[in-house]
């Protein structure tokens, strides 16, 4: 047992206590250990005074790199990186080597997941055999399997073909999926480096036009109405984007979408030094594209925040802009970004960051143990959270393997104290427990 004591649940009220039993919590209230008639000599105090307690943290959108490319990061190291940024449950994209587009890939991952036991660990189906966007993989298979797969993407590479991604649709509506769109017309970003725009052309670099995006996102939010399966859109990046998913949740179509913590603060005016840290996709956007992406997330147009956390090895960052592999880690940062962009404004409070970053992730991925109340009877699956604390970032301190974080060397607010998962600690003061 543990009695976690003196924390404010969702940063609201008085502190209170927590009473943990059996993974569950047992009892909550600012009495517990004087008045509570069971023997809490064997129980672990944890001292929470001046904490905020919040579900633990769910990412929809996580490299994790194995199989494959072990060099840059492994299931043990994304999984420890999760668990020090707050988060319980994260669900590895498909682009591994090989695909995790058959039942054999995606049950290696879970089993990995579930070896290391930091958080849960749910691999993401491939939409298409190899991400070519051809034919649809084993999705059916993917979903009886061990691992349960629900959510199918191609994540790195668009679902291009209208035709193979209606029979997507189709297929996860009948498995009860959702497809995750890397929302991209390649046709329209063929050798594009960075947003296009006046930036991108004052410093020689290929446009990335936003209408790519919001082309995609339209046409698939159309064949989501008329397939009436769901839609999840991938790190949206435009204020046109956020247009079309308005209007298509304003006429009853099951589409959610999700923004990065880059995409929240950094803009195109970090290419002005070519350092290839600042390269992701889709790329960097506009000053007022940030502004539009803060305002909808808040008001829920854009459902929840994911990471798209993508670890590189430093030969495909530390060269030239035009060789650099697109990607930022994320994980270990998240939170502190949602907190800067949004909390310190007054766009969201505590429990605004719950919705967005625990309990509306788990809804769309359909997790009946993660996002949960913090209230008697539920999981103990949450997150303790030093509201006033301050870091600073070193790439070399986060736990992957890879260092590549745009956020080097910045003081951002808010630290994760300690992240539980059924009741048990797998992160705390900074380090894991294993």
């Amino acid at each position: 047992m543990m009695l976690i004591k003196g924390v404010r649940l969702y940063g609201e009220g008085d502190p209170v206590d927590i009473l943990v039993r059996d993974g569950v919590i047992a009892e909550i209230g600012p009495w517990l250990d004087a008045a509570s008639t069971q023997d809490l000599t064997d129980v672990e105090v944890l001292d929470a005074d001046g904490l905020v307690a919040l579900p633990g943290f769910v990412d929809l959108h996580t490299h994790l790199r194995e199989p494959g490319r072990e060099d840059t990061e492994t299931i043990a190291t994304g999984s420890a990186a999760a668990a020090l940024g707050g988060y319980t449950a994260v669900f590895a994209m498909a682009n591994t080597d090989p695909v995790a587009d058959n039942a054999v890939i995606v049950e290696h991952i879970w089993r990995r997941g579930r070896e290391v036991g930091l958080v849960d660990v749910h691999p993401v189906g491939a939409v298409t055999v190899g991400l070519k966007g051809e034919k649809l993989a084993e999705l059916g298979t993917m979903a009886r399997s061990q691992a349960d797969v629900r959510v199918f993407s191609d994540d790195g590479h668009c679902v291009a073909d209208p035709l193979v991604m209606r029979r997507a649709l189709e297929y996860t509506k009948a498995l009860d999926g959702v497809i995750a769109q890397h929302a991209e017309e390649p046709r329209l970003t063929v050798d594009a480096q960075a947003h296009e725009g006046e930036r991108a052309a004052r410093l020689g670099l290929a446009g990335w036009p936003a209408a790519a995006e919001e082309s995609i996102v339209a046409r698939d939010c159309l064949l989501a109405k008329q397939t009436g399966a769901r839609l999840h859109v991938c790190h949206v990046s435009t204020a046109g984007t956020v247009d079309v998913l308005r209007w298509a949740k304003e006429r009853g179509t099951k589409v959610s979408a999700e923004v990065t913590p880059h995409h929240l603060l950094l803009t195109d005016e970090r290419l002005a030094t070519y350092d290839p840290v600042n390269k992701v996709n889709p790329p960097l956007r506009t000053e007022s594209d940030v502004q539009v992406l803060r305002e909808a997330l808040a008001e829920g147009v854009v459902d929840c925040v994911a990471t798209d956390h993508a670890p590189h090895a430093p030969q495909d960052k530390d060269c030239e802009w035009s060789a650099a592999r697109p990607g930022m880690l994320g994980l270990q940062t998240a939170l502190s970004i949602v907190v800067e962009t949004l909390v310190r404004p007054g766009l969201l409070d505590w429990r605004g960051v719950a919705r967005v970053m625990s309990e509306k992730p788990a809804e769309i991925a359909g997790l009946p143990d993660q996002g949960r109340p913090l209230a008697v009877g539920e999981p103990a699956t949450l997150t303790l959270v030093d509201p006033d604390a301050r870091w600073t970032v070193r790439g070399t301190e986060l736990a992957s393997i890879a260092g590549n974080t745009p956020f080097e060397g910045m003081e951002l607010p808010a630290v994760v104290r300690t992240t539980m998962l059924r009741g048990r600690v797998t992160a705390a003061d900074g380090k894991v427990q294993r």
